[in-house]
């Protein structure tokens, strides 16, 4: 059975469902998909140049086999200069780490696959901010200079906040009221990260793009 092994950061992580109602859109992915095994080891906090240092790609040597798909994305840590262990500039560091994950895929006879992030809920004036920069454009760019194919995720997520509005689309991120979980007794106001609704809406943007490039089948 082909293996869908995913790395990125804290918007495509795991959690357990006890401990928070975070839920990262790698962590449901495997339900839209047919005959795929994920294998999630997005982590939150880190961005393509930790997640290289601490070995989380090296660490796939010998898991990772011809047929099996590698999703890259990042991009939310990797623009924070407030955290310079995290942050690399756009078109040198992150396109060159881009690079390193591609050419680690292809060397073990899997196909990567870069996925841009997913959008960041920022609403001024009735209006929806784009987020992150420069980022997704480098890596579209990247990926067309690598011939590795890639699906918008930032895009087609932007499209579905704008579409839910600013008050629906909350429904998509971490937004807990005071009360509503004891976990969260103050409440909650998160713009990145996605309760369930957001990452399945999202898993759905993957699944989709999978599924017109040719690299899975859908349930």
């Amino acid at each position: 059975m082909k293996k869908l092994f995913i790395c990125g950061d804290s918007t495509a992580a795991s959690y357990d469902p006890k401990e928070s109602l975070m839920v990262g859109w790698g962590q449901v992915i495997g339900g839209l998909l047919e005959d795929i095994t994920v294998e999630n080891h997005a982590k939150a906090g880190r961005s393509t140049r930790t997640f290289l240092e601490e070995g989380r790609l090296q660490a796939l040597d010998g898991l990772i086999g011809p047929g099996d798909l590698l999703l890259v994305q990042f991009a939310h840590n990797d623009e924070n200069e407030k955290k310079p262990e995290r942050y690399v500039a756009p078109w040198t560091g992150y396109t060159e780490n881009l690079r390193v994950f591609a050419d680690f895929a292809r060397e073990r006879g899997a196909s990567p696959v870069f996925l841009t992030p997913i959008c960041m809920r920022v609403w001024e004036n009735g209006v929806l901010r784009e987020t992150h920069g420069e980022y997704p454009e480098a890596m579209r760019v990247q990926a067309e200079k690598l011939g590795v194919p890639l699906i918008d995720v930032y895009q087609e997520s932007f499209r579905l906040v704008a579409q839910a509005g600013e008050e629906g689309s909350k429904a998509f991120f971490m937004h807990v009221k005071p009360g509503e979980d004891e976990r969260y007794p103050g409440g909650l106001s998160d713009n990145a990260h996605t309760r369930r609704a957001g990452a399945e809406a999202f898993a759905r943007c993957v699944a989709d793009g999978l599924i017109r490039l040719g690299l899975a089948k859908g349930i």
